[in-house]
């Protein structure tokens, strides 16, 4: 291949051809099926590029319903409602996509453009056929996702098509989108394992021109659909986050602003790689509310949100106790079981056993707490109780679980709390193996330490 020179970086670079093929290309020496897939390296580091402005978006409407039992509209408009108000006026919450398919899913989509919001705004999710783009223009959506599979598996394997009859196929449906005025947002399906130099880069290209001639952006969303994407630097593609990133950016033109990555977590990666895509030239990240989505699910929209704190050093004007609502929205309202050591959102994700680690919390919380999950969350640190927490473990579930201030805290040699760990001790001494439940504590505590539950009804009052 001859390198021409790259405009962007000043360099000759080996540029890209679209390549039509008699068969698929598998990509097998990666991907054996029979055997669990291999990262492969070269070694090529490409550099880091982070954009000024970086965005979260999200598919609990649309990924997020493949994975369970379709959400009511009540359901979703509140969802919505609590999206909104985590961003809470940031413009960091970008979008929200939903299925256009089914009558619940348009009444959905019509109560929440009711509503106003600018962010996050109503897009849809359509195949790359004219049937489904009428239901676009139908709802007067702005901008709507279209599927446009990029590897051979799903070219050759899926649709029946070759690699020319896909980009044709599809190119016409993204004209169409554009003659309507509508933004096209193209969902590169399985991108990690599709042909980057042969098809992603030229289409991509493509696509590029279209926008430049129409005026109007096309993004681009390159959808690790399988969870196969890795961000360890030197892999090779179609594996290599950072090098499709660079690619699309570099090779291809694509604008950081109009650059979207959608990951899967089948491989423990999905946070990993999508904060990978943001510092390598993707402005914005896809999620769903506690990553729930196809399979092992998407990347959580509450992940992000802090990975976006971290990178920027600030909340950019989202109000995160909403995460804290979210999270109880599911599990008392939707009945959906978060497991409890789920990061931000279980209700033991700040939570220890451990003696010696509640000793830690008693003398500094800070010791043994990722943040101030208490100012920032809503989530004060919890100690749950049993045959091994010890004097401090109760002294600390007290202090805890009563909100008790520096001025109330009680010591763990406080002879009260002597009292409750010698009736802990009965309860494993006589073969118990659950841990010691709340409301069991609270009865020791009436017993005991009256006074801190007539101290908590007067703050409620």
């Amino acid at each position: 291949m001859e390198p021409i020179l790259n405009k962007k970086s000043g360099m000759l670079e080996f540029g890209f051809n679209f390549m039509d093929v008699p068969q698929a290309n598998l990509f097998r020496n990666m991907y054996p099926y029979n055997e669990i897939p291999r990262l492969i390296f070269n070694h090529r580091i490409v550099p880091m590029n982070l954009p000024e402005k970086i965005y979260i978006t999200d598919t609990t409407f649309r990924d997020g319903q493949q994975a369970r039992s379709p959400y009511k509209v009540e359901e979703i408009c509140t969802l919505f409602d609590l999206l909104h108000k985590l961003d809470n006026g940031a413009g960091i919450i970008r979008q929200s996509e939903f299925f256009l398919y089914s009558p619940n899913d348009r009444e959905a989509v019509i109560k929440c453009m009711e509503k106003g919001y600018q962010f996050p705004e109503v897009t849809s999710w359509i195949r790359a056929n004219k049937q489904d783009f009428k239901l676009v223009k139908e709802l007067g959506i702005r901008e709507t996702g279209i599927l446009v599979s990029c590897s051979d598996y799903h070219i050759f394997n899926k649709l029946g098509w070759n690699r020319q009859q896909a980009m044709k196929n599809y190119l016409a449906v993204i004209v169409e989108a554009l003659d309507a005025g509508v933004v096209p947002r193209c969902h590169f399906e399985d991108i990690t394992r599709a042909d980057f130099f042969g098809f992603v880069l030229p289409f991509a290209a493509k696509l590029m021109d279209l926008s430049r001639e129409s005026g109007i952006p096309i993004k681009i969303r390159a959808c690790d659909t399988m969870g196969l994407g890795s961000s360890i630097p030197g892999v090779v593609l179609p594996r290599s986050v950072q090098q499709i990133m660079y690619g699309l950016t570099n090779y291809s033109g694509v604008p950081s602003e109009l650059l979207e990555w959608h990951g899967h977590n089948d491989f423990y990666n999905a946070v990993p790689n999508a904060v990978t895509s943001w510092l390598y030239g993707c402005s914005s990240v896809n999620t769903s509310l506690l990553g729930i989505g196809e399979r092992t699910g998407n990347t959580p929209l509450e992940a992000m949100v802090i990975e976006y704190c971290e990178l920027k050093g600030n909340t950019g004007g989202m109000n995160l106790k909403v995460i804290t609502e979210i999270a109880e929205y599911f599990e008392n309202t939707l009945n959906y079981e978060i497991p409890p050591r789920t990061p931000f959102v279980g209700r033991a994700f700040n939570s220890t056993k451990a003696g010696i680690h509640a000793d830690g919390l008693l003398k500094d919380e800070e010791i043994y707490n990722i943040f101030n999950t208490t100012d920032i969350l809503g989530r004060p640190p919890i100690v749950v109780i049993d045959a091994h927490s010890g004097l401090a473990g109760i002294a600390a579930w007290i202090n805890t679980y009563f909100l008790l201030d520096n001025a109330h805290k009680l010591d763990k040699r406080d002879p009260r709390i002597i009292k409750i760990k010698e009736w802990v001790d009965a309860e494993y001494a006589a073969g118990r193996t659950t841990v010691i439940g709340d409301q069991e504590l609270e009865r020791q505590i009436r017993l005991h330490i009256p006074e801190l539950l007539t101290m908590r009804e007067s703050r409620s009052e």
